[in-house]
């Protein structure tokens, strides 16, 4: 599985500019067969950062996903849009096929 995680500075002016385009963005995503989950989430620590995180079934999943028109719509409309250049986190895990339990907390 292919996981990545990106931390997205947003200009606080375009906020309105980013929930359009981070929904949209993260429709077509999911809606690709070799992805795994895909999400987007408000830092705690700063409203104005947003951390995604994706997983892609494998290297020829990501691979596709680098040439769907999607991605490059995305790509090309976020210079305008961060405050700071994203910082990423890229994993390429065969031995991992999505989330699992984690042990340290269940329900009471």
């Amino acid at each position: 599985m292919i996981l990545i995680v990106v931390k997205f500075p947003i200009r606080p002016d375009r906020l309105d500019e980013w929930a359009r385009l981070s929904t949209e963005y993260a429709v077509a995503v999911r809606a690709e067969p070799g992805n795994v989950f895909f999400e987007f989430s408000c830092s705690v620590d700063d409203p104005d950062t947003f951390v995604c995180i994706e997983g892609f079934r494998d290297a020829a999943a990501g691979a596709e996903h680098m040439r769907q028109p999607h991605l490059a719509t995305f790509m090309n409309t976020m210079p305008r849009i961060v405050s700071a250049r994203p910082q990423i986190i890229y994993v390429d895990s065969p031995d991992v096929d999505g989330f699992g339990p984690m042990g340290e907390i269940a329900p009471e």
